[in-house]
């Protein structure tokens, strides 16, 4: 027994002399340490996303998994035709009841598709006496979750419905705001040119 702890000791030590692996380790971490590149910030540095404004929101489904609708390429003139699945129904109902979560934020426009969504998300000024308004971040946390729970309860198996984050571009004007509903609306027939296409 004695023998077998000695021997078991030198292989742990190994030539080098370290007391434990986890020193060894630590040493060659030390020595093989590269710089981490940074990742860029996803918000803009001082901005309140609280304050009244529009926001143009994006959302992946995790590993952009096709799970959310399915796209027919129409016949002839016949347009591209968006049916949801039954988690796509969930994320349509989910967007919607945002609205009566918050009274200070309205959803213009949405599309969901098969492996994304985008939303038109519009931050209100609060109102007298109401509650502070939530920022973008906690809108679209918030029905990420409770969208993810509902699907797992639904049947989706995965732990993940989504992607970690979402990218979000703040609106700078009407014409910004018009460009963004365009996109929107004519997202569905575009699909097959979509940088989200897979």
């Amino acid at each position: 027994m004695e023998e077998k702890l000695i021997i078991n000791k030198k292989k742990l030590r190994g030539e080098e002399g370290y007391s434990t692996f986890s020193e060894r380790i630590k040493e060659d971490t030390i020595e093989k340490e590269m710089p981490f590149p940074k990742r860029k910030p996803r918000r803009l540095s001082g901005y309140d996303y609280s304050a009244p404004g529009v926001y143009f929101v994006t959302v992946c489904t995790k590993e952009r998994k096709q799970i959310l609708s399915h796209i027919i390429v129409g016949q002839g003139l016949a347009p591209a035709e968006n049916r949801l699945t039954q988690y796509g129904d969930i994320i349509k109902e989910q967007l919607e009841e945002t609205e009566k979560r918050y009274e200070c934020v309205s959803i213009d426009k949405y599309v969901i598709m098969p492996n994304h969504l985008h939303a038109l998300i519009s931050i209100l000024p609060k109102t007298a006496g109401a509650s502070p308004c939530p920022t973008i971040s906690d809108v679209v946390c918030s029905f990420k979750s409770i969208s993810t729970i509902l699907c797992r309860k639904a049947g989706f198996e995965q732990r993940q419905l989504f992607q970690e984050s979402f990218h979000d571009h703040i609106i700078r004007g009407e014409k910004d705001y018009e460009k963004i509903w365009e996109y929107i609306d004519t997202n569905v027939i575009r699909w097959e040119n979509d940088c989200f296409y897979n």
